[in-house]
């Protein structure tokens, strides 16, 4: 319905722009002039009249199409995590794993390292019960 008025005005309008000059050339009546801006006007109003109405049909359309598709990928996004709950905790579960044994590894090597940097300062500097300005040097 809308389309068929929207196709009327614009087909009134049409046929008023045509006949018009034909018409104010015939007769010269100021009536006449009235008459034409009138019916362009009232014919003008319908036409916006369609446009509006055609308009909002289509934004109301539109929004329930938007909420049609949010609401599907809101339903296939929690399908998606429900699906991969299970891979999500492994992963978690083995990062943690993996965390712990590289830091224990680290500490390990941190000791190893400790444990020789001691090694190597006892030998270099001697373990005496003297002085060590009494020791002599080579230089």
């Amino acid at each position: 319905m809308k389309t068929t008025l929207l196709a009327a005005a614009v087909m009134a309008a049409i046929t008023l722009a045509a006949g018009a000059p034909a018409r104010a050339q015939d007769s010269q009546s100021p009536g006449f002039k009235e008459t034409v801006k009138e019916d362009a006007r009232t014919v003008g109003h319908a036409v916006a009249d369609g446009a509006k109405t055609v308009g909002h049909a289509v934004a109301d359309t539109s929004r329930k199409v938007g909420h049609e598709v949010a609401d599907t990928s809101r339903k296939v996004g929690h399908e998606v995590a429900e699906k991969t709950a299970p891979a999500r905790d492994t992963v978690r579960d083995d990062s943690k794993k993996a965390g712990a044994a590289i830091a224990h590894g680290a500490k390990a090597v941190g000791s190893g390292v400790k444990s020789g940097a001691e090694k190597t300062k006892d030998a270099v500097t001697g373990k005496s019960d003297a002085p060590k300005s009494d020791q002599k040097s080579d230089h």
